[in-house]
């Protein structure tokens, strides 16, 4: 068969995988509507049937992929291509929590101090000074060891002229990071939506009603969380909030905090026409977005219409902590050192893999906990209404 007037054609030597495919396959000059292309499939498809079938010895098809025409023709069959990475969303929980640091696996204490901090009392002449009461809090969690392994044949690394398992590490690096926001979303939220032990009438923070998300839901929300006082009835200082909400909700969240103008009713009458108050967005000053994307997928119920307001996590007390082991606060990537010598000498590269089998592992080591600390730095609604 004569194809050199419809393909490019290489000798054995030039057939290299980046000349044949170029990463993204080369094309057939001529088009696939042609009749001699559809001549030329038929028969490559049937020779490549047959070996596989045992119809035909292997070295026919041997022979042929040696071929030019071939070659190029099986590679326009496969039109193989790597597609791109998931874009993938920068960190959340840093806004949200406080990093914290553990030195082993063992039960960690964070206590806090309550009390002794109420308004000064009169004190009359020649009268004693009234004892100031103080108590404290302690909140417990543990580091644990998460991790994973990646292992592949050495074969499969030769064959893998498209490089798709070079990414190997970076994808297990993704996986710690990961864990780790899903692991802080897990803390603050549960299957229904916010976290029925931490957002809880008891705590006087959850938002009046359960609003969906809107200026008015916000003001509610800023109202809550603003009534907080210590243990001596002081008010707590805020600072920045942070509000953060499922994927669903951030076009919402974003039209409400670089709105120019919020139109309130607080003129008087029934907030309509003259009534209305126009005044500067102020929100947009005192609040910053934060997208969850693990929400909709803990909160299996009201996960895309649950927010949640916190307070700064530098500021004051925060909500919640995170805590990494000493000295390994970063996921750690390893690959399985060759167990292996050559005969003669010289190093063994650990590509060429494991002695027995050959094979080429992968592994990532991550240490991490957390808890729940104050539930007067967090207010939170499901977004129903109810």
């Amino acid at each position: 068969m004569q194809l050199l007037d419809l393909i490019e054609t290489y000798n054995a030597q030039d057939a290299t995988a980046e000349r044949l495919y170029a990463r993204e396959g080369r094309r057939v000059r001529g088009g696939r509507n042609t009749p001699q292309y559809k001549q030329s499939l038929l028969e490559a498809a049937r020779l490549y049937e047959g070996v596989l079938s045992g119809r035909l010895p292997g070295h026919r098809l041997a022979e042929a992929m040696t071929t030019s025409d071939f070659s190029l023709l099986f590679g326009d069959i496969i039109d193989r291509q790597m597609l791109a990475s998931y874009q993938h969303m920068p960190v959340m929980w840093q806004s949200i929590a406080k990093r914290g640091r553990v030195r082993d696996f063992r039960t960690v204490d964070r206590f806090a101090v309550n009390g002794g901090e109420a308004v000064l009392s009169e004190v009359k002449e020649a009268s004693e000074y009234p004892a100031a009461s103080v108590s404290d809090a302690r909140y417990q969690y543990q580091v644990k060891k998460y991790g994973k392994r990646l292992p592949f044949s050495w074969e499969s690394f030769i064959n893998d002229d498209l490089d798709a398992l070079r990414d190997m590490p970076q994808r297990l690096a993704n996986s710690a990071r990961f864990s780790e926001e899903r692991f802080v979303t897990d803390l603050f939220a549960g299957t229904t939506g916010p976290d029925g032990t931490f957002f809880a009438s008891g705590n006087n923070n959850i938002v009046t009603a359960n609003p969906a998300l809107s200026v008015a839901g916000l003001t509610t929300a800023f109202t809550v969380l603003a009534a907080q006082v210590d243990t001596d009835g002081n008010p707590i200082y805020l600072g920045n909030v942070i509000l953060v909400v499922p994927p669903a909700l951030k076009i919402t969240a974003n039209n409400i905090l670089n709105a120019t103008e919020i139109l309130a009713a607080d003129g008087g009458g029934d907030g309509t026409g003259n009534n209305q108050l126009r005044v500067a967005n102020w929100l947009k000053n005192d609040v910053s977005v934060v997208v969850d994307p693990w929400l909709p997928i803990v909160s299996t119920t009201n996960g895309n219409t649950s927010w949640y307001l916190f307070a700064d996590p530098n500021v004051g007390r925060p909500a919640m902590e995170i805590g990494f082991l000493s000295g390994h606060e970063t996921p750690e990537l390893f690959m399985k050192s060759p167990n292996a010598t050559r005969v003669g000498g010289g190093t063994v590269d650990p590509m060429d893999g494991d002695f027995d089998t050959d094979a080429i592992d992968h592994k990532v080591r991550h240490v991490f906990g957390g808890v729940l600390l104050d539930p007067k730095s967090g207010v939170a609604s499901n977004g129903t209404g109810s």
